[in-house]
């Protein structure tokens, strides 16, 4: 009988990477969401019983923050994270067996804006806004719960760049001649290849004396400029047109998102994984960016 998986929230980017890599092992993959075809949110019954005996549940669910921050938005925002982690939580404590491992997704935007030095798990700072209130409301309804027979860790995400996501709005920028600094350009950029989310994933699943949170990014922030010069480069790019802070406000008013998600400083360390021993498959931004370019 080959081992299970289940991962919640998993027919995003994300979810999808990690379904394949896992069936590629051999593993039964089970994804619980709203989309037809999969196990649903309404379905507690089916959720319990697909976690029953499973090696690892992974909790991805969450409306995308890629929006405007109105009071609709936001309810769903901070609901579509918590009630699905209290679902799962419940799900998991009704288990006769338990899976071993939790790993329910957080963000690296829990920290403050950060230009004077990087964040750790240990000596990072906490910031403040809705998008930190997301995060800490998201971690809280996760580690309420006390499973003997079940790790729990959150995995604290840094901006995943891959085949998709966020990648494909700013490949557009830079087709289009627009892949300049964004704002002062000075913020800095934490990122994740999202290979080496599965293959931190798949490090957990084998550390079991490891819990807790921990920072998912690369070892090698860089600034917004320089995310912007590396991609140009890749993209085989030689000019891109910068975009003032005054011009990005009007243009996320326009496509109806939040000038946040680019002009905050994401200035994150994965110190615990570096410590317990994890080797980045792509530490370097360039690296990274010519192998999604390429495909791979």
């Amino acid at each position: 009988m080959s081992k299970k998986i289940v991962i919640a929230g998993g027919t995003g980017f994300i979810g999808t990477y990690l379904e394949q890599g896992y069936k590629a092992l051999g593993y039964e993959v089970i994804v619980v969401s709203r989309q037809p075809g999969h196990t649903g949110w309404d379905e507690p019954g089916k959720i319990t019983e697909a976690l029953e005996g499973a090696e690892l549940l992974v909790n991805l669910a969450g409306k995308s923050v890629n929006c405007r921050y109105h009071r609709r938005n936001r309810e769903a925002i901070v609901s579509s994270r918590t009630e699905t982690t209290r679902i799962l939580g419940d799900s998991v404590s009704a288990c006769r067996k338990p899976p071993r491992l939790w790993i329910n997704a957080s963000t690296a935007t829990i920290y403050r804006h950060a230009d004077d030095r990087p964040m750790t798990e240990t000596g990072g700072e906490l910031g403040t806004g809705f998008s930190v209130e997301v995060a800490k409301a998201w971690e809280k309804a996760f580690f309420a719960y006390a499973l003997p027979g079940t790790r729990q860790v959150a995995l604290r995400l840094a901006i995943v760049l891959g085949d998709g996501g966020v990648m494909t709005p700013y490949r557009h920028l830079v087709r289009f001649g627009l892949g300049g600094a964004q704002g002062s350009g000075g913020q800095r950029f934490s990122w994740i290849h999202v290979e080496d989310v599965f293959r931190i994933v798949r490090f957990l699943e084998q550390k079991d004396e490891l819990s807790g949170v921990f920072n998912a990014s690369s070892p090698d922030p860089v600034t917004n400029r320089e995310f912007m010069r590396i991609l140009r480069h890749a993209l085989n790019r030689s000019i891109g047109l910068p975009a003032p802070r005054w011009m990005l406000e009007i243009g996320a008013l326009a496509i109806r998102t939040e000038t946040e998600l680019i002009l905050k400083s994401r200035w994150v360390l994965p110190e615990r994984l570096t410590s317990e021993g994890y080797a980045f498959a792509y530490p370097g931004l360039d690296t990274a960016l010519r192998a999604i370019v390429r495909g791979q």
